[in-house]
Order: structure tokens, then C-alpha cells, then sequence
């Protein structure tokens, strides 16, 4: 646990939802927040552009995508918000955005406000779970698409159910007659990245969940046929300041929101050397390992319980989500279900449990980062089979 700042005495199953950061990573922002506040004037206006560059250069190259295409975000979701925020002008009534019935409930809200302020309709797309392969993934979001599809969101991997969606397949059939938005929140350092040869319009990611940055750092990019249409969802000086050498426009709107802490984008190549550390095959091994124990925290728990896994292999990364017996009582769907307070106050174990629409049962996603172990999916199944 020295590599992180977790609390003790604690299992930390939930990393999906939150991450957590190495203390190196930590550390160097710190260092970064110290340069800013020694001289802000001089940190604003001459240390940080070519600060921001480096980082971005260094995402590139993990994510397989040229710098010229990627911008920072606070997140994934402000991400989505840029793409339907710049592609409203071109929409309107008849015209339909397609979701899947698994999209992140903040993202399908954007979608929805998109479509309110167009006159344009959301179309969802019915994929199962439990889920039997990708195929049905693929035929249900393909089958969702018109003549009047404009846009198709689709998560990478999917919040509530944490399935590997097919993203490769969907936009091959797609694109570039129908623009697709890849979700990416919990993609980079789960699974291996090539956006550039993707060759979605947009895909926006998080790099302080897999990636282990600290929370504010996120990254759109954006297709270079697509970048000259883009705005940020916070309009400023980047709209008509003269751009410097080799500044595009692109960069210069997304790059400076405001005057605001952006030293969680600066210290992203920091994490990905400092996750890199943690495995002695550098990112590939971490991503391997921790898909590995995701693996067998399932089996675990469903061994334990008696339950049958509700996806194949070949759709699970660092998480996985089972079906739990038992409705969840009131609330959202989504909404966190009393057997998660339960764990957490009863057996010191963090680990999302809530309900979802149309499941008869409840939902409870694992987690497997460097920090967990087989010992504490044993736990979590041994109170499981106490509480339920």
C-alpha cells in the first residue's frame, strides 16, 4: 500500500469509479502546484504551454494517437458534452442521436439535452446483459442505425456492466457515414489504445481512472476532418487569440479554459510511468494482471454464491459485474442499493452495488487494480454469502 495513499484496514473494490493515485504521481503534482504558485504570472503565461504540449505528447504516444488530435478535458463526460455541443448547429427535428441502453447516465443526460435543444430524438439501442457474445452488442447497436442517425455514442467499456464493448467492429461498420463518439472513460489502461488507426470522429477518455492521474484529467480527440468544427464546453480566450508557432486553433480553445488548477493534466505522463513501474512488463503486464484478477474475483464470487457470469471472457478488462439475487428497494435505477453501506460498515469493503433497469437482481461491480489481492475477493464473497 506505500505506493498509494488508500486508507488502511480497508478493501478497495472500486477503483472503476473513482481511481485512485500513486503517491509519486501525487508528489509530483504537488511539485507542479509549488512552480505555479511561486510566480503565477510566469507559470500561466510562459511555463505552461510548453508544459501542456509535453503532457499531451506523452498521451499520444500511450493512446496510439497523433498530439495534433488530442485536447485535455476535466473528464470523459465533458468530452461528450464538446462533441454534441459542437455538433448541435447540424441537428434538428428527424434527426436521431443513438445510445445503448448501457451508456453512462451522465452522458445519455447530455444526449438528451442535446436533443431537447434540437428537436432531434434519441434513439436507444437494446443491448443485452447478461450478454452472451459481441456479436449482439454489434448487431444491436448497428440495428439502431438510420437514415437519420447523426451521431452514435458508445462506451468502450460500460459503467454499470463493465463490458469490453466491440467498439473496433461497430465504428469499422460505421464510419465515416455515420460519425461515432467512443466513450473511453474507463478505457485507457484497461485495454490497449490506437486512436488514430480506430478512426472514430471522437473519442474521449478519462486518464484518472485506469491511468491513475489525479481527478481533472481527461482527453478528447478528435479526427482531423472534425477538428475545424469543435468549441469547448467553456468558450475562451482560445476563440481569437493569436495563436503562436505551430498552435492550431484546436488547441488553443481547449487549452485554456480559465484560469484554473491544471496540474492534473500536467503530471499524466508522471502516471504513466509510475503505473508502468508496477508490473515488470511495464503496461501490458499491468493490464493483463489486473484483467487476470477481475477474472477471478468473478469466478470467485460466483462460485461462492452460485451464480452464472453474465458476459463472456472476451468482454471482461479490470472489472467485472455480476447479478446479485434480490431486488434492489426504491430509488433509481443505478441509484447504490443498503447492501453497499452494509459492506462497507460491517466488513470494511468498498464495492458498488445498486440496481439497473430491467435486471431482476441487483448488480455489483469489481474492481482489480495493482492494490487488490485473491484474498480480498474472498472476503467480499464471504460476506456476501452472510449478508444475502
Amino acid at each position: 500500500m506505500t505506493t498509494w495513499a488508500l486508507e488502511g484496514g480497508v478493501d478497495h473494490l472500486n477503483h472503476g469509479a473513482y481511481g485512485a493515485c500513486p503517491l509519486p504521481v501525487l508528489e509530483a503534482q504537488r511539485k507542479w502546484r509549488d512552480r505555479m504558485e511561486s510566480d503565477p504570472t510566469r507559470f500561466m503565461t510562459r511555463d505552461l504551454p510548453g508544459a501542456l504540449e509535453g503532457a499531451r505528447t506523452a498521451l499520444g504516444a500511450f493512446l496510439g494517437a497523433a498530439p495534433a488530435g488530442i485536447v485535455f478535458v476535466p473528464n470523459a463526460t465533458a468530452g461528450v458534452n464538446a462533441v454534441l455541443r459542437s455538433l448541435e448547429p447540424d441537428l434538428g427535428p428527424g434527426d436521431e442521436i443513438v445510445v445503448s441502453s448501457h451508456t453512462y447516465n451522465a452522458c445519455r443526460n447530455a444526449v438528451e439535452v442535446t436533443a431537447i435543444r434540437t428537436g432531434a430524438s434519441v434513439v436507444t439501442a437494446p443491448v443485452p446483459f447478461p450478454i452472451a457474445s459481441p456479436d449482439e452488442a454489434v448487431e444491436a447497436v448497428v440495428g439502431a442505425v438510420s437514415g437519420r442517425t447523426r451521431l452514435v455514442l458508445l462506451d468502450h467499456v460500460s459503467s454499470p456492466t463493465a463490458l469490453v464493448m466491440p467498439v473496433e467492429r461497430v465504428v469499422a461498420l460505421l464510419e465515416p457515414q455515420v460519425p461515432v463518439v467512443v466513450d473511453g472513460a474507463h478505457a485507457p489502461g484497461m485495454v490497449p489504445m490506437a486512436l488514430d488507426d480506430l478512426g472514430a470522429s471522437f473519442a474521449t477518455g478519462n486518464c484518472h481512472k485506469w491511468m491513475c492521474a489525479p481527478k481533472g484529467a481527461g482527453y478528447l480527440h478528435v479526427r482531423a476532418d472534425r477538428r475545424d468544427a469543435m468549441v469547448p464546453p467553456v468558450v475562451s480566450h482560445g476563440l481569437n487569440q493569436p495563436l503562436a508557432d505551430d498552435e492550431t486553433r484546436f488547441h488553443a480553445l481547449f487549452d485554456w479554459p480559465g484560469t484554473s488548477d491544471l496540474t492534473p493534466w500536467l503530471v499524466v505522463p508522471d502516471a504513466i510511468e509510475a503505473v508502468g513501474r508496477l508490473h515488470r512488463d511495464g503496461w501490458p503486464g499491468v493490464m493483463s494482471a489486473n484483467r487476470d484478477l477481475a477474472l477471478a474475483a468473478r469466478r470467485i464470487v460466483c462460485d461462492s454464491l452460485d451464480l452464472e457470469p453474465p458476459a463472456p471472457e472476451d468482454m471482461v478488462g479490470s472489472m467485472a459485474t455480476v447479478i446479485l439475487p434480490g431486488a434492489s428497494p426504491g430509488g433509481r435505477p443505478g441509484d447504490a442499493d443498503p447492501l453497499m453501506s452494509r459492506l462497507r460498515d460491517e466488513a470494511a469493503i468498498v464495492v458498488p452495488v445498486f440496481g439497473w433497469i430491467g435486471i431482476e437482481g441487483r448488480l455489483l461491480r469489481l474492481s482489480a487494480q495493482r492494490y487488490n489481492s485473491v484474498d480480498q475477493y474472498e472476503r467480499l464473497a464471504d460476506a456476501l454469502a452472510g449478508m444475502l
